[in-house]
């Protein structure tokens, strides 16, 4: 019988793609179509797009083009994400974790933007925590910690009273970079080394036991 880790907190700060969604379909149709049109390797821009905000990913992977045009860009495959829910569903045990946290402080942290986790999430039959920091609220992108701060910030909480969960390396980072502890969700999290690794969502419980303190057993 495997025992599970135990990790104590005050508030838990919940990456959108990966974590709780799986929207790997539409991202790769969306991302391969960009690839295609600039003469980039499909397989080497999935690399890198996940857990970053668009033109955040196109910034890296065509360094010399203007970011003007990177978020003209990123803006119209906002559009597309949006329109595009074929083959969004949920983490499996996303819906019971989420429902699990109903009075508990906690935070959606993501790169989409307020339209794009609103359809993402409702396609996939979740519900969006009170709490969320979405593309308009920052400046910089994941793996930069502004978002996971300001999350901590809205909640009141201390970073380093903070849980992380994430699946992507950018979204790790940011996390690690914030002075967050990190649970990573899923394969694509393992090969990044976050404090530590659960498949999906179902070997994930939260507890909160007085005082303010939550207790996050994972595995």
């Amino acid at each position: 019988m495997t025992v599970p880790v135990v990790l104590t907190a005050r508030a838990l700060l919940l990456d959108m793609d990966g974590t709780l969604v799986n929207s790997d379909a539409v991202v790769e149709r969306i991302w391969r179509r960009w690839a295609d049109r600039h003469g980039l390797d499909g397989d080497e821009v999935m690399k890198v797009v996940h857990g970053r905000q668009g033109y955040a990913s196109m910034a890296v992977l065509l360094p010399d083009r203007p970011m003007e045009r990177n978020h003209a860009d990123n803006a119209r495959m906002l559009a597309e994400e949006t329109a595009d829910l074929d083959g969004v569903v949920a983490i499996p045990g996303a819906v019971e974790f989420l429902a699990s946290l109903a009075g508990l402080p906690h935070a959606l942290v993501t790169s989409a933007d307020v339209a794009l986790s609103a359809a993402r999430m409702g396609a996939a039959g979740l519900g969006l925590p009170d709490v969320r920091i979405t593309a308009e609220s920052v400046g910089a992108s994941k793996p930069d910690p502004e978002g996971f701060l300001k999350g901590a910030a809205e909640l009141g909480v201390d970073p380093a009273d903070c849980v992380v969960f994430e699946d992507s390396g950018a979204g790790i980072s940011a996390g690690r970079s914030a002075g967050m502890r990190v649970v990573g969700v899923g394969p694509r999290a393992r090969r990044h080394r976050p404090d530590v690794v659960v498949g999906d969502l179902t070997g994930v419980r939260v507890v909160g036991v007085g005082g303010g303190e939550l207790r996050v057993y994972v595995g």
